[in-house]
């Protein structure tokens, strides 16, 4: 076989695994849009309703895991959607719901939490920074030596919730990110684009409202 003989032949394989490579995004593509479109119709059908029964919301609500939120309420749900080009073709971007958490009552009230170890420090401006919710933190210094003795929170009884919806058009996988959600704290898992569907959905909309669910 002759040298040049040799070079289209390897550059015929590699014609065939360039070919494969598209075929392959190709389908992973179509799969995550596929699951997109399902995905954003179910989850407006679903703040329409949601915004009428205004459901409570599941779990347990509380900064430092000590003084509990007072009962709240799941209203405003809003879904949006975004796109952008990839491979000279318009894809999902992301699929974003957002809606409020407010107290029953219809009362907005102001509570305050006092922390002075370093992991509790974190752990209620972690979930301060998750939930949206307004507040001040003010020192608190010993009266004599006026060393810092701990940090005061100040905080309104109100939150936010949301779920993120990212698709990955190479490897044809939906990556959900679940915020406040029974508490605060943020749920991530991925699914393949082909188990994305309406049954998926209904697990996830039992678990916004507190029921048993397999999500996640």
């Amino acid at each position: 076989m002759s040298f040049l003989s040799e070079l289209k032949n390897k550059a015929s394989a590699l014609q065939g695994q360039q070919l494969g490579t598209q075929l392959d995004l190709a389908a992973s593509t179509q799969a995550c849009e596929t699951a997109c479109r399902m995905a954003l119709r179910y989850l407006q059908d679903l703040c329409t309703q949601l915004n009428v029964i205004r459901p409570a919301a599941p779990g347990s609500y509380s900064l430092d895991g000590k003084a509990p939120f007072p009962a709240l309420t799941q209203l405003n749900f809003r879904c949006d959607a975004r796109r952008k080009m990839l491979r000279n073709a318009e894809v999902c971007d992301y699929i974003g719901v957002g809606w409020d958490l407010a107290p029953s009552t219809g009362r907005v009230t102001t509570h305050s939490v006092t922390v002075n170890f370093p992991p509790d420090l974190e752990r209620v401006a972690q979930r301060l920074s998750f939930g949206q919710i307004q507040h001040e933190r003010k020192e608190l210094r010993h009266p004599a030596t006026n060393k810092l003795v701990a940090y005061v929170f100040e905080y309104q009884t109100e939150s936010r919730a949301f779920i993120t919806l990212t698709p990955d058009h190479d490897t044809g996988r939906i990556a959900f990110r679940v915020t406040n959600v029974g508490g605060f704290e943020v749920l991530n898992t991925t699914y393949p684009a082909r188990q994305v569907t309406s049954g998926l959905m209904d697990e996830l909309a039992k678990k916004l409202v507190g029921q048993p669910s397999r999500f996640g």
